[in-house]
């Protein structure tokens, strides 16, 4: 299959749009920290999907412009007045091998919105074409990876997880080469920020210390708004992220979801979910799942994910050792004992996500045992991850009538082991309180709904095809994942053994 050929859209440069309220406060920081590109302006750029909730949230007023306006701008052709686009410089450890300069080889930050709330926010367009960072990379994404993001991003948004946002998808009437011939789009994202774990490293390797004190300095006012810190900023910084990540990826766990790809480049420090290439959510329970088709020896398996948080945060404590202490013994004490905090802070963490979704009120002896005799007994009959939890929903403490429990038992085909498990878990859960408070609360942390794969699947492929009904219905439905969708149409139930997906593919 030939890609069609399309005009050099290149060396042409945007006009200049309107002014969106944009600041950079990133573009203040040193030349060495970025460089200075605009985007490249599309053939046909199609306003596919717009987000008008997020950028009434930001504070663009989108209401007040055309959607063929919005299309340049969120394109690449009409590049905002008050906007600054630049790439960011970082390095990283991608699967466990080091690279001293990725950056972003195809996104540019346009520049940061104050929003309603008062929070500074990026605004980021990704596939808009090369830069000096983009390496032998074409700087474009394909549709599919587009609405990939679209989809799971705002998903997790719902779903009450720290995330990046998606504002707009367009269209770009040209073509990109991936495993297939696509069309191609740009999707705007919106972040608390964009400064990862390699952006330190970047500096780090270039034994850049003002570089990092400068970067510590800017991401701990950014993200944190402590402007005061002097020579504990890395420390502070460290520990903040050390908390962030830990509650962060507990989250990840508690609905099943499979980031793929926690490369160092990967991991925000706005403890933000970012990057959503290969990710999945389980169906069936298994730990080791693993679906990226890029992480061959199951590094990033769903059971992986909380180690290599802390393996990634140590990443992080080698960059900033520079700035930890003058004198090197000290500044390796002080990374050591605030990253000896992580293992700790996450199991507290993933214990206090799995207690909500069982319902349990108090925290006593024994709740971690239940917990993971819960996940054994799912593992072991491959049972659907978020169906079992919503179905123990609607279990009730009071009573042990199979009757009662047929929605949850109907899932293991031996329902023997879970019969047992039951029963322990009612005489922890009788004892609290009523069942129907108890059942309330567990019904708004554990969704009746998420991102299916073979869904997501299906909607992308209809969107491929010209048909975006799929893809709008499949986001409606997901905006309230704690409410059981319209009946009939499938969404929260796993696939048929036809529509099993076994591998998702990253989009660059």
């Amino acid at each position: 299959m030939q890609a069609t050929p399309q005009p050099d859209m290149q060396s042409q440069t945007p006009a200049q749009g309107p002014r969106l309220g944009f600041q950079n406060t990133y573009a203040r920081l040193p030349e060495r920290f970025f460089v200075r590109q605009d985007p490249a302006p599309v053939a046909t750029p199609t306003l596919l999907w717009f987000n008008p909730a997020l950028a009434s949230q930001i504070g663009i007023a989108a209401d007040a412009l055309e959607p063929a306006t919005l299309a340049d701008i969120f394109g690449g052709n009409l590049v905002p007045a008050d906007a600054e686009p630049l790439a960011m410089a970082y390095a990283g450890h991608q699967f466990g091998g080091f690279s001293p300069q990725l950056g972003d080889g195809r996104a540019l930050l346009l520049g940061e919105v104050t929003g309603s709330d008062g929070v500074l926010r990026d605004v980021q367009l990704k596939g808009s074409g090369r830069t000096p960072f983009s390496r032998m990379g074409d700087g474009l994404a394909p549709l599919g990876a587009v609405l990939r993001e679209v989809i799971v991003s705002e998903a997790m948004a719902a779903l009450g997880i720290p995330t990046t946002r998606a504002l707009a998808a367009v269209a770009t009437g040209g073509r990109v080469v991936r495993e297939e011939v696509e069309a191609g789009a740009v999707l705007t994202r919106v972040a608390r920020g964009h400064v990862r774990v390699g952006t330190f490293q970047y500096f780090a390797a270039r034994r850049d210390v003002e570089a990092l004190r400068a970067l510590a300095d800017y991401t701990l006012s950014r993200n944190q708004g402590i402007t005061d810190a002097g020579a504990d900023a890395g420390a502070l910084l460290f520990e903040k992220v050390i908390s962030g990540q830990a509650d962060l990826i507990a989250r990840w766990m508690a609905v099943g979801f499979i980031h793929g790809v926690m490369n160092t480049d990967n991991m925000s420090l706005a403890c933000e979910t970012i990057d959503y290439g290969p990710c999945a959510f389980m169906d069936g329970y298994d730990p080791a799942r693993v679906l990226s088709s890029i992480d061959h020896g199951g590094r990033y398996a769903y059971a992986n994910q909380p180690a290599i948080g802390g393996w990634n945060l140590a990443r992080l404590a080698e960059a900033l050792l520079p700035i930890l202490h003058p004198e090197e013994e000290a500044a390796l004490k002080i990374a050591q004992d605030l990253l000896d905090t992580y293992p700790s802070q996450f199991a507290a963490a993933y214990q206090a996500e799995f207690s909500k979704k069982l319902g349990l009120a108090t925290a006593r002896d024994g709740d971690d045992t239940l917990i993971k005799d819960l996940l054994t007994v799912m593992a072991d009959a491959g049972a659907d991850f978020t169906l079992t939890f919503r179905a123990l929903c609607n279990v009730p403490a009071a009573s042990a009538q199979p009757a009662d429990d047929g929605e949850i038992r109907a899932l293991f085909q031996d329902a023997a082991p879970l019969d047992a498990w039951l029963s322990r878990w009612r005489e922890r859960v009788g004892t609290e309180r009523a069942d129907a408070p108890r059942m309330a609360e567990m019904a708004g942390v554990n969704p009746a709904v998420i991102p299916r794969n073979h869904k997501v699947n299906q909607a992308i492929a209809a969107a491929q095809s010209g048909d975006f009904a799929p893809f709008h219905g499949l986001n409606d439905v997901l905006a309230t994942p704690f409410q059981a969708p319209p009946p009939g149409m499938g969404y929260d139930l796993p696939p048929r053994p036809d529509e099993r997906v076994y591998q998702t593919f990253c989009g660059t």
